[in-house]
């Protein structure tokens, strides 16, 4: 590869001029090829967060059940009995609108390597998924493509994927986003980290042989869409499941020996990054052998093979009395091992190929000295709150159009593409509860996950979507009866360089922090993805909404108290939390009045942890048979999905007086939740002595809901609606 290294080409390679001139300042001289590539990912977004770095530091991170926060491959948690619970979101967007299936599939090994790396067996895969406009030519294209390579790669591991969330709107039109989330299960006491250790120790590759797919991944994902993004298809890494889960079992195998120092995934940034990591972390150097490194092509030169992307990969550094018994165990699992180098004194990683030095770089300055922006941050004036306009077509008639628009419609046709009974410790599939539910095996204990985020709701007021994003992902492990403990995220903005776009960052930021700390909730890992925009022809760009999206984690001591949210056969519905009828930003407003206004509903994070500790509690006493929280498209919506879910019905009293219908069941007024229960009057008074709002609405039975007006819908007929988006959109039906 004859380039000549200059300004120009580093520009090429994502670095500014003045983010050059400091790679000259550190080198002294100017950088070979392979250099300058090591500087260009390194310091990219994607791998050095140069832009969020300075806002990310002011979330809660800890707490007394957090074992291990943010820096590592994922976040670690103590769940009791010894054990752990592992796990980290991360995203594939770019990826995966050039190549969707290879982008997404890609996107879940990623995130299941960052939890094996740690110790931890993945027992779930989750997502969060956000797609344009129904009516865009290319989203069933995108959304096809997304479904397939999540369930591809997660089947085929023998990973269930248990829950996540799909949404549509225009604003993702070039740009969907792909959130993956894996959860795993370790040994507290048998945590795996990346900082290398033990000089002269033997730096070993394992897993697939590298080749020429995802080379300036990290730099792809740190820029915006353009006219020419079809045409990156080579920055798009080709994943291989089974690999992949051959290099599970070996690498947990090898762990349960003591053979283990240091490990760490070859993910953005392959080899490069795992290489820096590991040696800055641990503040020792690392020379690298390229000629030692398994290679699927020929004639590879030093820049390609460390800036590849090639997946199933992993580096280690092992005792060197332990190094034949490594390779033994992979040579079984059939995956090649290699040692490719070596720990120094030097406090610089130096790589050689073919007897020459291609790149000799300090560490320090590489890790410590990547920018760190303090970027402009503009704020728009908040929405007003809106006054709720007339209702043009009636509660039933409004019903049925939400129930069956793209943001609410069943995700059957997604979740029957993945297996979410594999390993068969699933006690709640998808749809089936709030949260997913897995089961620790051999315990009666079960972990409950789910992901969440309103991006309308931060389009109108980032602190407000951060916020909200962090309060419904709490709830929903509540509404389950587990005790939500942790929390992941997935940062999903356009471009920082937007001053308006840093603002919608920081402002989700502080949002996600208050509502963390006010609920005893730590955020342990993450991932940042900046520049999810696209640009025209014209010039002109176009940002996706702020999606700050949550993962969350909490715990259930005994899965026999788990509630889902399908309607019981009998008892009486009751609504926990107080109703407003808060229209603006709402389904309602967007999907009957073709408006996107006003300011989203207010979050009171003293009766978010009020009323959720009431609901958990009574849950785990066994008097609360369903629950369901009130999120999108407001309480109507809740107690009809309540209803599809079993097929039963229920008679609903009048609303109160001093709201209007729709707003009374369209608004999507914050911290309430719908319970069913055979001891109505008892929960009432429980309620009553501790300060928490709830109220009756209605009694279950038959198979439609029955207003107090007269009017009557049938349950099955909402449920064919419901069904209808996906088969039609896919062209299925």
């Amino acid at each position: 590869m004859s380039l000549t290294v200059d300004g120009e080409l580093a520009r090429s390679f994502g670095l500014t001029a003045e983010e050059y001139d400091k790679v000259l300042a550190i080198m002294g001289r100017t950088p070979s090829l392979t250099e300058l590539g090591i500087f260009s990912v390194m310091w990219s977004e994607h791998c050095s967060y140069k832009s969020s770095r300075k806002h990310l530091k002011t979330l809660p991170t800890k707490a007394p059940w957090v074992i291990h926060g943010p820096g590592e491959n994922a976040g670690v948690i103590d769940i009791g009995d010894g054990l752990a619970a592992v796990f980290k979101m991360e995203s594939h967007n770019h990826p995966s609108f050039i190549e969707p299936y290879q982008g997404a599939a890609t996107g879940v090994g990623g995130i299941m390597r960052d939890v094996f790396t740690m110790g931890a067996r993945p027992v779930a895969n989750l997502n969060a998924l956000r797609f344009g406009d129904a009516e865009n030519v290319d989203t069933r294209r995108v959304v096809d493509g997304v479904v397939r390579g999540i369930g591809g790669y997660g089947n085929c591991m023998g990973v269930p994927t248990v829950g996540g969330e799909t949404n549509f709107h225009r604003a993702y039109n070039g740009n969907p986003l792909v959130n993956a989330m894996t959860v795993g299960i370790a040994q507290k006491d048998r945590i795996f980290l990346s900082a290398a250790a033990g000089i002269g120790n033997p730096v070993v590759y394992v897993g697939s042989k590298t080749g020429r797919d995802g080379i300036h991944g990290a730099t792809m994902s740190s820029a915006e869409f353009d006219d020419e993004s079809s045409s990156k298809r080579p920055t798009v890494q080709v994943g291989d499941p089974f690999t992949e889960k051959l290099l599970v079992e070996a690498c947990l195998e090898l762990m349960a020996t003591d053979a283990v120092i240091s490990i760490q995934d070859m993910g953005a940034a392959g080899l490069t990054s795992s290489a820096v990591e590991m040696a800055s972390k641990g503040e020792v150097g690392i020379d690298l052998e390229l000629d030692e490194v398994p290679q699927r092509e020929a004639n590879m030169l030093a820049y390609e093979m460390m800036l590849s992307e090639s997946q199933e990969r992993m580096l280690m550094v092992l005792r060197p009395d332990r190094t034949e018994q490594a390779r033994k165990i992979f040579e079984k699992w059939e995956l090649d091992f290699a040692v490719i180098g070596h720990l120094s004194d030097t406090g610089r990683i130096t790589v050689r190929h073919k007897g020459n030095v291609e790149a000799d770089i300090p560490l320090g300055p590489l890790a410590d000295e990547a920018p760190i922006y303090d970027r402009p941050a503009l704020n728009k004036e908040p929405p007003a709150y809106l006054t709720p306009p007339a209702d043009p077509v009636g509660i039933e008639k409004a019903l049925e159009t939400l129930i069956a628009s793209p943001d609410l419609a069943s995700r059957s046709w997604i979740w029957n593409q993945y297996d979410s009974t594999v390993l068969g410790q699933t006690v709640k599939r998808p749809g089936a509860a709030d949260a997913a539910i897995v089961r620790v095996e051999g315990t009666s204990r079960g972990l409950a996950m789910t992901t969440d985020c309103t991006p309308r709701y931060g389009q109108a007021d980032p602190y407000v979507g951060g916020l909200q994003a962090v309060v419904e992902a709490w709830r929903n492990v509540t509404a389950t009866g587990a005790q939500p403990l942790a929390m992941t995220d997935n940062l999903n903005f356009g471009s920082p360089e937007n001053p308006y776009i840093m603002g919608q960052f920081v402002q989700a930021i502080k949002g996600m922090g208050e509502g963390g700390r006010a609920l005893d909730f730590p955020i342990v890992s993450g991932n940042v993805s900046l520049y999810n925009e696209t640009r025209s022809d014209t010039g002109l760009t176009s940002a996706i909404l702020p999606s700050p999206v949550i993962g969350a984690v909490g715990v259930l001591d005994d899965i026999a108290q788990a509630v889902g949210l399908a309607m019981p056969e009998e008892g009486e519905l009751l609504l926990v939390g107080e109703t407003w009828g808060e229209l603006g930003q709402s389904l309602w407003l967007r999907e009957i009045c073709g408006r996107e206004e006003g300011a989203p509903p207010r979050i009171n994070l003293v009766a978010e942890r009020r009323n959720g500790d009431f609901v958990r509690q009574k849950i785990r006493q066994g008097a609360i048979k369903a629950c369901h929280d009130v999120s999108d498209g407001g309480l109507l919506v809740a107690i009809a999905e309540m209803a599809m879910a079993s097929g039963v019905g229920c008679h609903l009293q009048s609303h109160p007086r001093e709201l209007s219908l729709h707003a009374y069941w369209f608004g999507e007024d914050q911290a309430r939740y719908v319970i069913a229960t055979s001891h109505a009057e008892k929960l009432m008074e429980e309620a009553e002595k501790a300060g928490v709002p709830i109220r009756r609405l209605g009694h279950i039975g038959g198979s439609d809901l029955r207003f107090a007006y007269g009017t009557r819908l049938d349950v099955s007929h909402l449920k064919a609606l419901n069904n209808a988006f996906f088969s039609r959109f896919m062209g299925e039906g």
